[in-house]
């Protein structure tokens, strides 16, 4: 692995032959399938999804273009829905959320977690039913809370002591609205249970070092559920934990849950309330690479199951009803994004080798995670079949940073030139929706597919959408 260094990871020793996981493949042209949408294929060299050629799909949409596979969508829906039958599988709508996924979830069965203003409004324009939603954030404002309350919203997921306060407040003065319940709004308290996942810091959240949740260590989280079981309007629902994302076994949660549920027995003895939900949060890990080695949802479910029955029987309580949060593990392989090639730069290294650097029409305004999470992207040649042996290539974007890079380290064929097609798979999670105007780009579509037909879900910015905000000059 190369070591760290404090100009960053591009020159730790041993990073300019790439990682150690990546391996020289006899033939570039072969797709890794399990790295890609259930439908996506290669004949003669050229990628099809949902049985649509890219070439053709830029053809008619352009490029750079997300690419989304309803199918493997509603596929990898309906394995955590069946799997986890007996949980309320709520989909984490940050990692990739707009009207027609929506919908989807709706039609599949899913309930939603939402964690802004914007993203309970998209829910509401898809009619998505509002019982089956649940709120995050750790800084809910006043004016969200109040369309919490007034849409009926199933949940609200609650992370600091103001927001109690808050959300308290706002159910007074809308006593009239109508609310989830006759009961009141329901509420679950986030919860820190000081596990660190082995995940990148910045995404890993159950330790006790960062903003999100209620310290179960310091009392606070006690103390929490004390004041929304007391507060008017606020019905307790159970306690939540997440513990971070890209995860790729169940050992943390089995750590969280046995601290969690430890709190909920807790408090059924020293608050005289039996909480009837506890929710473990989603962060399950996708294949990215061929070093990622994920677990299926049946997998998931059997272990996790079989974490929270030992430790409800070894503290002799009930088991509350159970809910997890996937995202990432349903919209992350159901999509790609599909790139033009611009130039292919030869650049020497120390020691005599060599790496491509293949500069594509998008970047770190579509896809940031490279450059925020050091996170590691694969790639294949899209728009034909290539006869050259493969070389070690890094796909960069257009923007003005050395570290605007999507694919740090892959190998493709030698012979990569201006026009190809290279798409890159594993875009579904994060990628649209961290994307950002950066140099004034504009965000590439969201082009579905299925059956051979392609249709627009998102689509791409025009030079007016950028300058619809511009106010500067008359």
């Amino acid at each position: 692995m190369p070591t760290a260094h404090p100009s960053g990871w591009a020159h730790a020793d041993g990073a300019l032959r790439g990682p150690h996981w990546l391996r020289e493949p006899a033939d570039p042209n072969v797709l890794v399938e399990h790295l890609w949408s259930r439908t996506a294929t290669k004949t003669d060299g050229v990628l099809a999804v949902g049985g649509v050629p890219l070439p053709e799909l830029v053809r008619e949409h352009g490029s750079p273009a997300y690419v989304l596979d309803e199918d493997d969508f509603r596929a990898r829906a309906r394995a955590f829905r069946d799997a986890f039958a007996a949980y309320d599988v709520y989909y984490a709508g940050k990692a990739f959320l707009c009207t027609t996924v929506a919908r989807w979830l709706a039609e599949e069965g899913l309930s939603l977690d939402v964690c802004s203003g914007g993203e309970l409004t998209v829910a509401e324009r898809a009619g998505f039913p509002m019982e089956r939603v649940g709120f995050h954030g750790n800084n809910k404002t006043p004016r969200e809370l109040e369309r919490a309350v007034e849409l009926g919203v199933g949940r609200v997921i609650v992370d600091s002591f103001h927001e109690i306060e808050r959300l308290a407040e706002v159910v007074a003065r809308l006593a009239g609205a109508r609310t989830s319940t006759t009961e009141g709004i329901g509420v679950m308290v986030r919860v820190t249970a000081g596990v660190e996942a082995h995940t990148h810091e910045y995404i890993a959240t159950a330790h006790e070092d960062q903003k999100f949740g209620f310290s179960i260590a310091s009392g606070d989280a006690l103390e929490a559920v004390r004041r929304v079981h007391e507060a008017p309007g606020l019905r307790l629902l159970g306690l939540h934990s997440h513990i971070g994302s890209q995860i790729f076994d169940t050992s943390g949660f089995e750590v969280a849950a046995r601290r969690v549920l430890a709190l909920h027995a807790t408090v059924s003895e020293e608050v005289g309330v039996d909480m009837p939900e506890m929710d473990l949060g989603g962060g399950f890990g996708i294949a990215y690479t061929t070093q990622d080695d994920p677990s299926d949802p049946s997998q998931l479910a059997t272990e996790m199951t079989k974490i929270v029955e030992h430790e409800c029987r070894a503290l002799g309580i009930a088991e509350p009803r159970l809910s997890i949060e996937p995202g990432r593990a349903i919209v992350g392989p159901a999509m790609c994004t599909v790139y033009e090639v611009g130039t292919v730069k030869e650049v020497a290294l120390d020691g005599g080798a060599r790496r491509s650097y293949v500069s594509v029409d998008g970047g770190m305004s579509d896809n940031i995670r490279t450059a925020l999470y050091d996170a590691d992207y694969s790639a294949t040649l899209a728009s034909r079949a290539s006869g050259s042996a493969p070389a070690l290539a890094r796909v960069v974007g257009k923007h003005c940073e050395a570290g605007d890079i999507v694919v740090k380290d892959e190998f493709l064929p030698g012979d990569v030139r201006p026009g190809d097609l290279v798409a890159v798979p594993g875009t579904g999670a994060y990628c649209r929706s961290m994307a950002s105007n950066y140099n004034h780009a504009m965000r590439p579509p969201v082009i579905g597919v299925r059956d051979g037909k392609t249709f627009t879900v998102l689509r791409r910015e025009t030079e007016a959408d950028l300058l619809a905000t511009d106010v500067g000059v008359s």
